[in-house]
């Protein structure tokens, strides 16, 4: 990172975009016209701030941009955060939105005769191996994981695994797959990131960015 060169935000692609546009706005941020160009394929886009430019990308990707150094600050959800636990990232807003909790599920007939105090080894379907694993491991549970990126819902009822971790955000997902929620693993929103180094190194341009979306957070 040069500290003369823009800051660089990133930003989720998909559902949670509509909502932090509307905070990326308030905190006086407005991209070129190509970001709401649903045609556009670009991936990079200048500001009304001159020396700010947006990224877009995966929701997953986000945090990796941000710890690598590629992107100085943007947007996750803590599921990201949990997931990869990188220590070159600091989260210090919650921006109150997208709000969903990742939880366990599993078919019905199966909680009916499950006795979870009896588990020692469980195969479950998430993209979250390592916040899953985590969490089994702490009551002595060893989790295989077998890592997909969607369409999780499916893995039970075609008998790759019996369970699933996965963003629960009304359960209608669950219900039409034939599955219900059967313990949550953590409430999740989405936060402002910051590269520690680039926190440390361009404390002024940062420190103002996460005080102007810390006042929007708290007014929405």
């Amino acid at each position: 990172m040069r500290a003369n060169e823009p800051l660089v935000m990133a930003l989720p692609k998909g559902r949670i975009l509509s909502e932090v546009m509307p905070l990326v706005r308030r905190a006086g941020i407005e991209p070129e016209a190509a970001f709401d160009d649903p045609s556009s394929r670009a991936l990079q886009f200048a500001t009304n701030i001159s020396n700010l430019k947006i990224i877009r990308v995966r929701s997953f990707d986000v945090a990796t941009f941000i710890a690598n150094g590629a992107a100085h600050f943007g947007v996750a959800g803590n599921d990201v955060l949990m997931e990869f636990d990188y220590a070159e990232l600091y989260a210090p807003v919650d921006l109150k939105i997208g709000r969903c909790r990742l939880s366990v599920a599993a078919r019905p007939d199966l909680i009916k005769q499950d006795d979870p105090s009896r588990w020692s080894h469980i195969r479950i379907a998430t993209k979250y191996p390592n916040v899953t694993r985590h969490h089994f491991a702490a009551r002595g549970v060893q989790a295989e994981c077998i890592k997909l990126h969607g369409a999780m819902e499916l893995a039970p009822s075609l008998g790759l695994c019996r369970r699933i971790v996965d963003l629960v955000s009304t359960g209608q997902t669950l219900k039409e797959n034939g599955l219900v929620e059967v313990e949550k693993i953590a409430d999740i929103t989405s936060r402002l990131v910051v590269n520690r180094t680039a926190l440390k190194t361009r404390s002024e341009e940062l420190g103002r960015w996460v005080d102007r979306f810390r006042e929007v957070a708290d007014a929405a």
